[in-house]
């Protein structure tokens, strides 16, 4: 009896711990939320030739996010992609420029779905400089694009994102 008793205080103090250690460890990421507006400025593509709609591109685009707390940092992005009829995999870098001359530079890569329809992709936050030196996190976004106007480089669009990262250490 004693034994089956021992074995229940361990198992709740094994619980009770990992309760508390799980909560230490979200305790110390946060995240940032924002809303982004994005456009094109260049966009190049290459017709392949090998299958209908196949090509290959270089993206750049710009963007603003509007953070929850007021903040606003101006954004550039390179993609790269290799798509048939508009799907296939891409990879960019989004470089995050904050007022105070501080950076967050993301990787993401993944696929985009043909002909509009929604990608899957992971984006990992690579460097930190200024107040964010030594950062480590994710970041996901939700945007909407609209068509193409006269005159474009390519489609305009807007959504909302968050940055969930471990704040440099002291």
């Amino acid at each position: 009896m004693v034994r089956k008793k021992s074995i229940w205080v361990l198992f709740g103090i094994l619980v009770i711990s990992a309760w508390v250690l799980g909560s230490a460890i979200q305790a110390g990421a946060e995240t940032m939320n924002f809303k982004v507006y994005t456009y094109v400025t260049k966009a190049e593509r290459v017709l392949i030739g090998d299958a209908e709609g196949h090509t290959v591109g270089l993206t750049m685009r710009g963007s603003f996010y509007v953070f929850e707390n007021g903040e606003v940092a101006t954004v550039n992005a390179v993609a790269t992609n290799d798509l048939i009829k508009g799907g296939g995999p891409f990879l960019n870098y989004i470089t995050v420029n904050f007022t105070d001359g501080s950076t967050i530079i993301i990787r993401g890569e993944g696929t985009l779905g043909a002909m509009g329809a929604t990608g899957t992709w992971k984006s990992e936050i690579t460097k930190g400089t200024g107040r964010y030196e030594g950062i480590k996190g994710t970041a996901t976004f939700r945007v909407k694009y609209l068509p193409v106007e006269k005159g474009e480089a390519g489609a305009k669009g807007y959504g909302e994102g968050t940055i969930t990262y471990t704040p440099p250490s002291k």
